[in-house]
């Protein structure tokens, strides 16, 4: 039986203030009171509120597209879906397809969200949208990444060689390869 969502109550934020800044990120001091009247004093990355997409996109019920790009947080080349910010006016769809054609040069006539997951939220106010992509043309857009990114094919039935890359360590595109299988299996009718 799935638990249903706290009812608890919400600490009560007593202030909030930027501490530091960057071009891409905002840290914020946060102190709060919790209903038991105890006080706390938080850090967190404050989220532009866009939200973000990855896309795990299928050619056909056997394969899927992975890309290779750095990784300036670890400072190498990772493997991983397509992903990208929502831009203001967009759907997490529109964006999805947006950057399907941007990174991997397809566009897709199906598109399903699956699930929004959160990237730490204990410390940062941002949610991504996965979401599947079926149906797949070639059409490309300009993208902003500084080099042509790896377009790497992939079999579903090698998912253990996968999860054992080196260079395959995304948690949210690992929560997005099995949100994928899982509704692909209950779901088996998508490609036809």
């Amino acid at each position: 039986m799935a638990d249903k969502p706290h009812s608890r109550q919400k600490p009560r934020i007593l202030a909030q203030d930027i501490v530091a800044q960057s071009r891409l990120f905002k840290i914020e001091q946060v102190q709060l009171q919790f209903s038991n009247g105890e006080e706390r004093l938080f850090e967190r990355m404050r989220g532009s509120g866009r939200g973000a997409v990855m896309v795990v996109a299928c050619p056909d019920p056997e394969h899927f597209y992975l890309i290779r790009e750095y990784c300036a947080g670890t400072h190498d080349y990772q493997l991983g879906f397509p992903k990208g910010l929502i831009d203001p006016g967009e759907t997490a769809l529109q964006a999805a397809d947006r950057e399907l054609k941007e990174e991997a040069g397809f566009g897709a006539s199906m598109l399903q969200e699956l699930r929004a997951v959160a990237l730490a939220p204990g410390y940062f106010n941002a949610t991504m949208q996965i979401v599947l992509a079926t149906g797949l043309y070639a059409e490309r857009l300009e993208g902003d990444e500084p080099e042509p990114l790896e377009l790497v094919l992939w079999r579903w039935d090698q998912l253990d060689e996968l999860l054992a890359q080196a260079d395959f360590t995304e948690a949210r595109s690992v929560a997005a390869l099995f949100l994928a299988r899982k509704y692909l299996d209950s779901h088996p009718d998508v490609f036809k």
